[in-house]
Protein backbone atom coordinates (compact mmCIF):
# COMPACT_ATOMS: atom_id res chain seq x y z
CA UNK A 1 0.00 0.00 0.00
CA UNK A 2 1.19 3.81 -0.48
CA UNK A 3 2.24 5.53 1.92
CA UNK A 4 0.41 8.50 2.16
CA UNK A 5 2.30 11.94 1.81
CA UNK A 6 2.06 14.90 3.89
CA UNK A 7 0.84 18.30 3.99
CA UNK A 8 3.15 20.52 5.47
CA UNK A 9 1.74 24.89 5.89
CA UNK A 10 3.56 27.50 6.32
CA UNK A 11 2.60 30.97 7.98
CA UNK A 12 3.03 34.00 9.77
CA UNK A 13 2.96 38.03 9.56
CA UNK A 14 3.74 39.79 6.27
CA UNK A 15 7.36 40.32 6.83
CA UNK A 16 8.29 37.08 9.03
CA UNK A 17 10.33 35.72 6.47
CA UNK A 18 8.07 32.39 5.03
CA UNK A 19 8.79 32.19 1.80
CA UNK A 20 12.47 32.61 2.19
CA UNK A 21 11.83 29.41 4.48
CA UNK A 22 9.43 27.69 2.33
CA UNK A 23 11.81 27.82 -0.55
CA UNK A 24 14.51 26.23 1.59
CA UNK A 25 12.52 23.52 3.20
CA UNK A 26 10.89 22.34 -0.63
CA UNK A 27 14.44 21.57 -1.66
CA UNK A 28 15.61 20.06 1.67
CA UNK A 29 13.14 18.36 1.73
CA UNK A 30 13.58 16.84 -1.88
CA UNK A 31 16.96 15.97 -1.22
CA UNK A 32 16.07 13.68 1.62
CA UNK A 33 14.02 11.99 -1.57
CA UNK A 34 10.56 13.26 -1.28
CA UNK A 35 8.47 14.12 -4.30
CA UNK A 36 7.26 17.39 -2.58
CA UNK A 37 4.80 19.82 -4.40
CA UNK A 38 4.98 23.41 -3.63
CA UNK A 39 1.81 25.76 -4.13
CA UNK A 40 0.23 28.86 -1.90
CA UNK A 41 -2.79 30.29 -1.05
CA UNK A 42 -5.02 32.09 -2.12
CA UNK A 43 -3.71 30.40 -5.34
CA UNK A 44 -2.87 27.10 -6.37
CA UNK A 45 -4.97 26.46 -9.54
CA UNK A 46 -5.57 28.36 -12.54
CA UNK A 47 -9.15 30.02 -11.12
CA UNK A 48 -7.43 29.82 -7.51
CA UNK A 49 -5.00 32.11 -9.12
CA UNK A 50 -7.40 34.51 -10.74
CA UNK A 51 -9.03 34.67 -7.58
CA UNK A 52 -5.87 35.77 -5.56
CA UNK A 53 -5.76 38.74 -7.89
CA UNK A 54 -9.21 39.66 -7.09
CA UNK A 55 -8.41 38.95 -3.43
CA UNK A 56 -4.97 41.00 -3.44
CA UNK A 57 -5.96 43.84 -4.65
CA UNK A 58 -9.78 44.72 -4.51
CA UNK A 59 -11.44 46.10 -2.38
CA UNK A 60 -14.83 44.11 -1.30
CA UNK A 61 -16.90 43.15 1.88
CA UNK A 62 -15.48 41.20 4.45
CA UNK A 63 -18.16 37.96 3.96
CA UNK A 64 -17.19 38.35 0.26
CA UNK A 65 -13.39 37.88 1.00
CA UNK A 66 -13.95 35.02 2.89
CA UNK A 67 -15.80 33.19 0.92
CA UNK A 68 -13.65 33.81 -1.73
CA UNK A 69 -10.84 32.78 0.28
CA UNK A 70 -12.70 29.48 0.78
CA UNK A 71 -14.01 28.92 -2.85
CA UNK A 72 -10.15 29.29 -3.95
CA UNK A 73 -9.16 26.43 -1.08
CA UNK A 74 -12.21 24.44 -2.04
CA UNK A 75 -10.72 23.89 -5.78
CA UNK A 76 -7.05 23.82 -4.13
CA UNK A 77 -7.84 20.87 -2.31
CA UNK A 78 -9.69 18.95 -5.10
CA UNK A 79 -7.82 20.27 -7.67
CA UNK A 80 -4.00 19.87 -6.30
CA UNK A 81 -3.51 19.04 -2.00
CA UNK A 82 -5.68 16.23 -2.17
CA UNK A 83 -4.94 14.27 -4.83
CA UNK A 84 -0.98 14.64 -4.30
CA UNK A 85 -1.45 13.35 -0.82
CA UNK A 86 -3.30 10.07 -2.31
CA UNK A 87 -0.45 9.73 -4.78
CA UNK A 88 2.15 9.64 -1.84
CA UNK A 89 3.86 13.36 -2.87
CA UNK A 90 4.35 15.64 0.23
CA UNK A 91 2.40 19.01 -0.07
CA UNK A 92 4.85 22.04 1.04
CA UNK A 93 2.16 25.52 1.00
CA UNK A 94 2.37 28.71 1.64
CA UNK A 95 -0.65 29.54 3.90
CA UNK A 96 -3.52 27.86 4.35
CA UNK A 97 -6.79 27.91 6.59
CA UNK A 98 -4.94 29.23 10.04
CA UNK A 99 -4.34 32.66 7.77
CA UNK A 100 -7.89 32.64 7.10
CA UNK A 101 -8.61 32.57 11.12
CA UNK A 102 -5.88 35.28 11.18
CA UNK A 103 -6.01 37.89 8.58
CA UNK A 104 -10.02 37.59 8.12
CA UNK A 105 -10.54 36.74 11.72
CA UNK A 106 -8.23 38.66 13.73
CA UNK A 107 -7.40 41.26 11.48
CA UNK A 108 -10.71 42.32 9.88
CA UNK A 109 -13.18 40.50 12.81
CA UNK A 110 -15.22 38.09 10.96
CA UNK A 111 -16.48 36.10 13.47
CA UNK A 112 -14.34 32.74 14.30
CA UNK A 113 -18.10 31.17 14.57
CA UNK A 114 -18.51 31.85 10.67
CA UNK A 115 -14.57 30.88 9.82
CA UNK A 116 -15.28 27.30 11.87
CA UNK A 117 -18.58 26.63 9.89
CA UNK A 118 -17.06 27.58 6.65
CA UNK A 119 -13.64 25.78 7.64
CA UNK A 120 -15.80 22.48 8.57
CA UNK A 121 -17.76 23.05 5.08
CA UNK A 122 -14.49 23.15 2.50
CA UNK A 123 -12.31 20.62 4.40
CA UNK A 124 -14.70 18.12 6.13
CA UNK A 125 -12.20 17.76 9.19
CA UNK A 126 -9.07 17.58 6.82
CA UNK A 127 -5.84 19.94 8.43
CA UNK A 128 -2.61 20.03 7.68
CA UNK A 129 -0.35 17.32 9.18
CA UNK A 130 2.37 20.42 10.22
CA UNK A 131 1.94 24.13 10.22
CA UNK A 132 4.87 26.14 11.11
CA UNK A 133 4.00 29.42 12.27
CA UNK A 134 7.12 32.16 11.79
CA UNK A 135 6.70 34.69 14.23
CA UNK A 136 7.87 37.81 14.24
CA UNK A 137 7.27 41.23 16.61
CA UNK A 138 5.42 43.33 14.08
CA UNK A 139 7.87 46.51 14.59
CA UNK A 140 10.49 44.42 13.12
CA UNK A 141 8.45 42.81 10.60
CA UNK A 142 7.25 46.53 8.98
CA UNK A 143 11.19 47.54 8.49
CA UNK A 144 11.68 44.36 6.79
CA UNK A 145 8.33 45.10 4.56
CA UNK A 146 10.03 48.76 3.81
CA UNK A 147 11.97 47.09 2.12
CA UNK A 148 10.45 45.23 -0.31
CA UNK A 149 11.61 46.01 -3.98
CA UNK A 150 7.78 45.53 -5.47
CA UNK A 151 4.26 46.80 -4.99
CA UNK A 152 2.51 46.02 -1.42
CA UNK A 153 -0.70 43.98 -1.54
CA UNK A 154 -3.57 45.51 0.12
CA UNK A 155 -3.42 43.76 2.90
CA UNK A 156 0.26 44.38 3.29
CA UNK A 157 -0.53 47.73 3.27
CA UNK A 158 -2.90 47.59 6.42
CA UNK A 159 -1.92 49.85 9.48
CA UNK A 160 -0.16 48.09 12.40
CA UNK A 161 -2.92 47.64 14.67
CA UNK A 162 -4.25 45.82 12.24
CA UNK A 163 -0.74 43.09 11.66
CA UNK A 164 -0.57 43.41 15.68
CA UNK A 165 -4.48 41.48 15.71
CA UNK A 166 -3.21 39.33 12.65
CA UNK A 167 -0.08 38.15 15.03
CA UNK A 168 -2.25 37.54 18.29
CA UNK A 169 -5.06 35.55 16.40
CA UNK A 170 -1.85 32.91 14.65
CA UNK A 171 -0.52 32.52 18.52
CA UNK A 172 -3.77 32.12 19.81
CA UNK A 173 -4.37 29.93 16.92
CA UNK A 174 -1.18 27.70 17.85
CA UNK A 175 -1.89 28.04 21.52
CA UNK A 176 -5.08 25.75 21.04
CA UNK A 177 -3.95 23.48 18.49
CA UNK A 178 -0.01 23.05 20.12
CA UNK A 179 0.89 19.43 18.43
CA UNK A 180 -0.02 20.86 14.67
CA UNK A 181 1.28 24.21 15.01
CA UNK A 182 4.69 25.07 15.64
CA UNK A 183 5.76 28.70 16.54
CA UNK A 184 9.32 29.38 14.95
CA UNK A 185 11.22 32.50 16.28
CA UNK A 186 11.86 34.57 12.97
CA UNK A 187 14.03 37.21 15.14
CA UNK A 188 16.76 34.26 14.88
CA UNK A 189 18.89 34.54 12.34
CA UNK A 190 18.14 32.10 8.95
CA UNK A 191 21.16 29.62 9.39
CA UNK A 192 19.46 29.64 12.39
CA UNK A 193 16.28 28.72 12.02
CA UNK A 194 16.94 26.62 9.32
CA UNK A 195 18.84 24.49 11.72
CA UNK A 196 15.82 23.85 13.48
CA UNK A 197 13.49 22.82 10.30
CA UNK A 198 16.74 20.15 9.64
CA UNK A 199 16.36 18.75 12.95
CA UNK A 200 12.14 19.14 13.18
CA UNK A 201 11.93 17.10 10.09
CA UNK A 202 14.59 14.73 10.87
CA UNK A 203 11.70 12.87 12.64
CA UNK A 204 8.95 13.94 10.41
Amino acid sequence: MMERGRFITLEGVDGAGKSTHLSWLVNHLRAQGRTVVQTREPGGTPLGEKLRELLLHEPMHLETEALLMFAARREHLEQVIRPAIDRGVWVVCDRFTDASFAYQGGGRGLSSEKLSRLEDWVQEGFQPDLTLLFDLPIGIAAQRMAGAARQLDRFEQEKADFHERVRAAYLARAAAMPARVKIIDSRQDVEHIQKQLEELFSSV
